[in-house]
């Protein structure tokens, strides 16, 4: 039986040029597997979104007072020693807000509405709710989901990795035994990588909200693996 395959790589889309099909003849039963191995780690790093939406009659206005509560934001989080690389904009929305009158069952003109948010990587997770509470307290209206990270998560990938290949060869191996065969043969492997999953929060808030204390965080552990997909070739 020949079965074509590639030569082995990670299952990410990179940019290279055209390769040759790579056909591995093969005799004897093939074994498919998918292993998922997993690593729990400490976060080192917390991703935050924060927010501000103003409304106004006119459009210009609805932007200026925008424009004022979020420098209000930015610079406090430039105050508490976040690295301007670490403070990236992530979206500004316009648009028109209106009611519906029961009475005249039409749409009423209110005026402008106008969101801007932001997203903050903060590197000193043990500040994560005195940030929270700064930067409510400096004007944002709303608080997205903390996505905790790990700087450097490729040790653990690669332990992860080493761990799906020996459970791999451990099935496939007793797969081939059970079946009568003496080994197996390995063909070809693919793998995806999943890393920091997050942990999702939303907080709608205004500034007067803000508790004396600071806000409890507890970021736990996040999980980063790979999940790998090998075929074997069952031998004598």
């Amino acid at each position: 039986m020949m079965r074509p395959i590639l030569p082995i790589a990670a299952a990410a889309m990179i940019a290279t040029p055209a390769a040759a099909e790579v056909v591995i003849e093969s005799n004897g039963p093939v074994v498919a597997l998918s292993v998922n191995e997993s690593v729990s780690l400490d976060p080192d790093i917390a991703n935050l979104s924060a927010g501000v939406t103003t409304t106004a009659p006119t459009a210009v206005e609805a932007m200026r007072r925008n424009a004022v509560q979020m420098r209000g934001v930015v610079d406090r989080i430039e105050a508490l020693d976040v690295d301007q690389d670490d403070i990236q904009t992530s979206g500004v929305s316009l648009s028109a807000e209106y009611d519906y009158d029961q009475q005249t069952r039409e749409q009423v003109f209110r005026g402008y509405r106008v969101s801007n948010r932001v997203n903050i990587t903060l590197r000193d997770i043990q500040r994560t709710g005195q940030v929270l509470d700064a930067l409510v307290a400096a004007g944002a209206t709303d608080l997205g989901g903390i996505g905790w990270a790990v700087e450097n998560s490729a040790p653990a990938i690669e332990q992860a990795r080493q761990a799906a290949f020996d459970t791999a060869m451990r099935r496939a191996r007793n797969y081939a035994e059970a079946a009568g065969y003496a080994s197996v043969r390995l063909l070809e492997i693919s793998e995806n990588v999943t890393s920091n999953r997050p942990m999702p929060m939303m907080r709608q808030m205004a500034a007067a909200d803000v508790a004396e204390e600071s806000t409890p965080v507890r970021p736990g552990q996040v999980e980063t693996g790979v999940t790998v997909n090998f075929s074997f070739e069952m031998v004598q």
